[in-house]
């Protein structure tokens, strides 16, 4: 027989005499009542056990992450906060689970305990609805992109092109590190090493997203992205998901609504389909809300948030008018910003931007026309000769979760700013090849996924949003 999942039980339009189910226990009360989760649902399927005529041996063996299979009739509960039970028939375990050294028992557990238990942390009730949100998330993310005739692209993991010019990346290489090929003038010998070069774990897959989009239109890329920045704050990975749409002939405000109108929709669509575990994870969040002090706690609730940003425009703010909004800003001239702003051309702190979004303006803010020295070599240069067509948008309680910006098409511009920045015009020949023959006006913006999930959990260090953290000093399991 069959087993069916939790979730179509408790969906159920009517009583049924038998049904077949397998799951987990999450708690065994009065030697009767198991709380069953198979991972379908938020919701627990109480399942009412026949104590008296149920061996004791087997009674001992329904604990806490036990896994069993149950028949039984599907009733209507007596029990308050529940549609259906199930008056069990016959049992059987699965699974044991020793309750002296199971370490997910029905209690409170610190973010940091589960953390150290990321291969377990998944059986409690929080971070099943994050993992599912998560994977509900990602498909809205490919369903947004196909419904709109954009190419999926499989772009590299390895590479030897670093997108951003930051250098904090992932060396590849299989040459032996306890005897390293050196070539005559001392350095090490790439040309040994298994690609022949120097090469790296990605950091975006924007640069050859773009050669895609010059000859099918508009494609998007959806995989993990490497950065080797020794940084433990709570909204840093080392390893993470990165979204990337690129489109041919879209110019910076074309890249802005693109973002803007992704955004919502992905957020809507994960609204509809995770009703139950959002509503979960609000609870959670006000929980956590009531340990802080009044000032540090959020205006508003999770689901408030999200439909905050499904029902305000995003509002686009230059990043010269939004200096001197932060020039001008109490917390600005009363030294409360961690970092002071002085004057044009400072690069803005999550500090700021999270002022602009939540204090000032109230609303996602999309700043524009980024200070060109700031930004990547790869944004286009204005006719002011100082900024770039870039674009940043952000998020109340994030910050930025988005980075975009319209390229640099002519290519003359581009050679002369890679090499003020120093970029080897050789490595990066294939680039260059996009703007020598059919260069064209194009856009395309970076969503860190993890950052998304993030923010549509209510959640608060990227840590708890991805199966396994990868940050400095740790790479268990």
């Amino acid at each position: 027989m069959k087993h069916t999942k939790v979730k179509e039980l408790l969906n159920s339009a009517q009583t049924m005499q038998e049904v077949y189910v397998k799951g987990w226990v999450r708690t065994f009360r009065n030697n009767q009542f198991i709380a069953l989760n198979d991972g379908s649902t938020i919701n627990n399927i109480q399942c009412v056990v026949d104590f008296e005529n149920t061996p004791a041996d087997t009674l001992k063996r329904i604990t806490t992450g036990a896994a069993v299979a149950l028949k039984g009739a599907l009733t209507e509960s007596k029990g308050a906060g529940q549609k259906y039970e199930i008056q069990v028939s016959s049992l059987e375990i699965l699974g044991d689970s020793d309750p002296e050294k199971f370490p997910m028992q029905p209690k409170k557990h610190t973010l940091e305990f589960l953390r150290a238990n990321a291969h377990l942390r998944v059986r409690t009730n929080a971070f099943g609805a994050i993992m599912r949100v998560r994977s509900v998330l990602s498909f809205a993310v490919h369903q947004y992109f196909q419904e709109k005739g954009f190419v999926y692209v499989n772009t590299p993991v390895i590479t030897g092109a670093d997108a951003e010019g930051a250098g904090e990346m992932f060396q590849v290489t299989s040459l032996p590190l306890d005897n390293l090929p050196k070539t005559e003038e001392g350095h090490i010998d790439y040309k040994k090493d298994f690609f022949g070069k120097h090469t790296n774990l990605t950091v975006s897959g924007q640069l050859e997203g773009e050669t895609f989009a010059m000859a099918l239109g508009q494609i998007y890329t959806f995989g993990p992205t490497f950065r080797a920045e020794n940084s433990n704050t709570s909204r840093h990975l080392a390893e993470f998901w990165m979204i990337e749409p690129e489109v041919a002939f879209n110019d910076l405000d074309d890249n802005m609504d693109l973002a803007e109108d992704f955004i919502q929709y992905v957020i809507k669509y994960t609204m509809d389909k995770c009703a139950d575990d959002l509503k979960f994870l609000e609870g959670r969040l006000l929980e956590e809300e009531k340990t802080k002090p009044q000032a540090e706690r959020s205006e508003m609730t999770l689901l408030e948030k999200l439909n905050f940003v499904l029902e305000n425009n995003f509002k686009r703010v230059s990043y010269t008018e939004a200096i001197d909004i932060l020039k001008n800003s109490t917390p600005n001239k009363k030294k409360k910003f961690q970092y002071i702003i002085e004057e044009w051309g400072a690069d803005l702190q999550s500090e700021h931007e999270r002022f602009l979004v939540e204090k000032h303006f109230k609303c996602p803010v999309i700043l524009y026309d980024y200070p060109a020295n700031i930004k990547a070599f790869y944004m286009r240069l204005n006719e002011d000769g100082k900024t770039v067509r870039a674009m940043d948008i952000l998020f109340p309680g994030i910050g930025e979760i988005v980075g975009g910006s319209q390229r640099e098409e002519r290519y003359d511009v581009l050679v002369e700013k890679m090499k003020v920045l120093g970029i080897d015009e050789e490595e990066l020949w294939w680039y260059l090849d996009t703007r020598r023959f059919g260069s064209a006006v194009h856009s395309g913006f970076g969503l860190g996924f993890e950052r998304l999930v993030l923010f549509v959990t209510g959640m608060t260090n990227i840590r708890d949003v991805i199966p396994f953290p990868r940050t400095p000093g740790n790479a268990e399991f």
